[in-house]
């Protein structure tokens, strides 16, 4: 008797790949981590402005293990909301529209209590 193969193990929500056009949908064959899927949806310098307004915020950083401490809460938000909002057969743009979409409500809630 053989061993099934058990898929893997990702802390990250799964998504797909067949991201060759905005149109195409996503098909479960792979699970994406949060910075593939911020490359593939081209946020990242977005992405960067609200990481620079948490760290100013928050009185900058002085190692490398304090910018992370301070990072890292806001990278797992954004995780758990893509998570909540993905829905099979979204594309690259509708997983876009969702990462710019959070991104956009926390600056303002930045900007909010300023």
């Amino acid at each position: 008797m053989t061993e099934k193969e058990n898929p893997p193990d990702c802390t990250s929500p799964c998504f797909t790949s067949n991201l060759a056009s905005d149109s195409s949908s996503f098909e479960p064959t792979c699970c994406y981590t949060l910075e593939r899927i911020i490359d593939l949806t081209d946020e990242m310098a977005h992405l960067n402005e609200l990481v620079l307004l948490h760290l100013e915020k928050c009185g900058g950083f002085t190692t490398h293990e304090s910018y992370f401490s301070l990072v890292q809460p806001v990278l797992d938000q954004l995780e758990v909301e893509i998570g909540i909002r993905y829905q099979p057969g979204m594309t690259t743009t509708d997983l876009k529209l969702v990462v710019q979409d959070w991104i956009d409500c926390e600056i303002a809630k930045h900007h909010k209590f300023r």
